[in-house]
């Protein structure tokens, strides 16, 4: 383990235990003991502790209390893989202090959030050991990878059993500039597709003789990536086309390619359905004269919690802790919270800051830790206490 001092003193508890976490190189869908040791302190506090193991996947579900409201803390243990070693400043796996921050794989995304809950829920319990409701623990390590085994699958074994969640606090980093500053209420959609454009590989000195794909596909690719797909609504941006994967070629000059792949995404607002973006997506292809195959894949659909009891709980813990009201915010990519939501929960995100997430040398403000801890503790208090 690093040196854990830092200059005022000795670490926290919530500090103490993010260093623990990130000690663990749990490259998804490895957990190496983060869920062990989240369980060992919970089970202390009097939490029921289940394992649910997927395929290569851990997960666990743990319970306090009984009855409804149920408050889940949800989030994942496994991260992403570091990139290039040599542009870290510091052994990503070795959590190093510089500075006020503390750097690490899993530093932001989210390792300090997992610490955060639990000591968050030690020191709640503590001095209200009869709180009213439940609080749940819904933990997974493969949100990160291809998200099968993991929340998904957990969501439907407590659907099959009857379970419910009420409210759910996905601890994912929120918020952009400084902590507490937008918690997110909902996530746009995500739909992908693999194309694969069919030419006639020739030479490139006689293209009767030839059909080259880049050539087919580049007036369709210009209209779908100019278009103007919807204009969102008040919650969510509009819905955006990337392309993320583009190959042609033999890799000689004089040779035309018979074929082309490509990956591209949509993300999609609530006033699109998946059936008519990919009705638009092969009409224009189709319009164009493109030869293609293309299969799609739905990572996931949008989610969106009106502003209710929840967040209502959640932005006057944030105003108590930073002095500041929250923007409720329904932009970035995707989180496990698109499983939860659909089963009737009201979902949240709330987490430090996402500045540095899956980026090299990936961080978080020491503060923030602490910070983020006292603010769960609040939303205890507000929602349970």
């Amino acid at each position: 383990m690093p040196d854990t001092k830092i200059a005022h003193g000795e670490e926290s508890a919530t500090l103490a235990l993010t260093l623990n976490l990130l000690a663990r190189p749990s490259v998804t869908p490895a957990d190496l003991g983060c869920q062990a040791a989240m369980m060992e302190r919970l089970r202390a506090i009097g939490f029921h502790c289940e394992n649910l193991r997927y395929g290569n996947v851990d997960n666990f579900w743990a319970k306090r209390g009984a009855g409804s409201p149920v408050l889940c803390f949800a989030g994942h243990t496994d991260v992403v893989p570091t990139g290039p070693l040599e542009e870290w400043h510091s052994d990503p796996f070795k959590p190093t202090m510089r500075d006020g921050l503390l750097y690490a794989r899993g530093a932001a995304d989210m390792k300090s959030g997992l610490a955060a809950m639990v000591t968050a829920c030690e020191e709640f319990v503590r001095a209200t050991p009869e709180h009213r409701g439940t609080i749940a623990f819904l933990i997974t390590s493969d949100e990160e990878g291809p998200s099968v085994d993991g929340t998904k699958r957990v969501m439907q074994e407590l659907i099959q059993r009857g379970e419910r969640i009420d409210w759910c606090i996905v601890g994912e980093p929120s918020s952009e500039q400084v902590l507490g500053d937008t918690i997110k209420i909902g996530r746009r959609g995500s739909l992908s597709g693999r194309l694969t454009v069919h030419g006639v590989q020739g030479h490139v000195a006689y293209p009767q003789n030839a059909e080259n794909p880049v050539h087919a596909l580049a007036p369709a690719l210009a209209e779908l990536t100019t278009r103007v797909w919807d204009q969102g609504n008040e919650h969510f941006q509009p819905t955006t086309f990337q392309i993320s994967n583009l190959n042609a070629g033999t890799g000689a000059p004089n040779v035309i390619p018979g074929e082309l792949k490509a990956r591209f995404n949509l993300r999609y607002s609530p006033v699109q359905t998946i059936s008519a973006l990919k009705e638009v997506v092969e009409g224009v292809l189709q319009k164009h004269g493109v030869r293609y195959t293309l299969e799609w894949y739905v990572s996931g659909e949008p989610f969106f919690t009106p502003p209710g009891e929840l967040s209502a709980g959640v932005v006057i813990a944030i105003e108590r802790e930073t002095g500041k009201r929250p923007k409720l915010s329904t932009g970035g990519g995707t989180s496990d919270g698109r499983f939860i939501a659909p089963a009737g929960a009201q979902v949240v995100e709330l987490g430090v800051v996402n500045r540095t997430i899956h980026k090299v040398n990936e961080c978080v403000a020491v503060a923030d830790v602490d910070g983020l801890h006292r603010i769960y503790v609040g939303v205890l208090r507000q929602l349970l206490g």
